[in-house]
């Protein structure tokens, strides 16, 4: 019993952390938006939030993990995912920042939400990236539909 208790009360915890992750991306995609256009460049705003966003991890690391990898798990992580994060952030990062301006912060999040869904459902159908297999099933499909009919109400004018 408690276990079934505890184990939704996690679920509920995550998807609350979920969701307020969300809201963080959507407040800083539009803070940093505003810093791109007074500094007339998108790329300089990613240089900043990512300067800004190394500072707050290190320090939250320095301050909360007690669990630092040795050389040896270092070394056997392969070299493309030490880059390949980052550049895809960079390139993701940044196409926020130049597009909100131009699209509004409703559609450019709605259009990067839709993008981020689809890819998540093609990747998890073939577990690409080493994601765990989740075939897509009838639900998901009608998910993505309705969601992409949802995106279309909230671009309408």
């Amino acid at each position: 019993m408690w276990t079934i208790q505890l184990c939704h009360m996690n679920k509920i915890v995550l998807l609350t952390l979920a969701f307020i992750g969300g809201v963080s991306l959507a407040m800083q995609g539009g803070l940093n938006a505003k810093l791109g256009v007074l500094l007339r460049n998108p790329f300089l705003a990613s240089i900043v939030a990512f300067t800004c966003s190394t500072c707050f991890a290190v320090l939250t690391t320095l301050v909360a993990n007690r669990n630092i990898p040795s050389s040896v798990e270092l070394k056997q992580i392969p070299t493309y995912l030490w880059f390949s994060g980052g550049l895809f952030s960079v390139l993701g990062i940044t196409l926020y920042y130049y597009t909100i301006p131009k699209l509004g912060v409703s559609t450019m999040i709605s259009m990067g939400l839709s993008g981020q869904l689809i890819f998540a459902v093609i990747a998890g159908h073939y577990g690409w990236l080493g994601l765990p297999v989740e075939p897509v099933s009838l639900k998901r499909f009608l998910g993505i539909v309705s969601m992409i009919f949802g995106i279309l109400l909230i671009n309408s004018k």
